[in-house]
């Protein structure tokens, strides 16, 4: 059973925070669910207040943790080169997690901390946290990389394979659309997370689709 201090992120998220600087600082508090317990830090989102596109994960791994900062391990650097790739310039793309806590499980010696998915209670305690950093950014284009992630924006039933390639109408095709700001004409992209082209056998195969997607994502961009 939740603790009084494990029902949700929305009473840490400040009601007139006027910077993503002013939710990080918040976030840095989060207790909304058990992640914070055994993860080092929070790690918030990144990037500049003017950004067009948002890249959503799933959550920070173990690199990110220690570091305190989104896409910063080997995932992140792959992101990097197939942001780049499709014609978006990196400086302008806000990277962020819908989990901010790393969730892991440790080895029997403890030397390792192996990644594990959050559940839908956990994306669902974290999820005012993403809708704050939205509400301030007010993005074009929102791509959501991977299943876990498409899954906690859209719910349970998205499936990566059944969306990539659609540009859909954001926030009506979200899960819960009263939660994000509506300027009519955002759009969310779904595509692979860039640790599943890590993970392939084919690896320039399963690259290659993922730059074509993210050229979708500066496509919409244009005028």
């Amino acid at each position: 059973m939740a603790t009084s201090t494990e029902q949700g992120a929305q009473r840490y998220v400040p009601d007139q925070a006027a910077t993503i600087g002013e939710l990080r600082e918040a976030a840095n508090g989060c207790r909304g669910c058990h992640l914070y317990r055994a993860a080092t830090q929070t790690v918030f989102g990144a990037g500049p207040a003017h950004a067009a596109v948002v890249l959503i994960g799933e959550q920070p791994g173990d690199v990110e943790d220690r570091r305190g900062a989104p896409f910063a391990g080997p995932a992140g650097k792959l992101l990097d080169r197939a942001v780049e790739q499709a014609g978006l310039d990196r400086a302008d793309a806000y990277v962020t997690n819908v989990v901010k806590h790393f969730k892991f499980k440790s080895t029997d010696t403890g030397k390792r901390r192996i990644h594990q998915n959050p559940n839908r209670a956990e994306m669902t305690a974290c999820m005012p946290w993403l809708a704050a950093e939205l509400c301030l950014l007010r993005p074009r284009v929102l791509v959501a990389l991977g299943g876990t992630a498409l899954k906690a924006l859209l719910g349970p039933s998205a499936t990566v394979s059944g969306s990539r390639g659609v540009l859909m109408p954001w926030p009506d095709a979200a899960y819960q659309p009263e939660l994000f700001p509506d300027d009519g004409g955002a759009r969310l992209l779904a595509t692979i997370h860039p640790s599943a082209v890590l993970r392939a056998v084919d690896r320039d195969a399963l690259y290659e689709g993922l730059v074509a997607d993210l050229r979708l994502a500066v496509a919409a961009l244009r005028p």
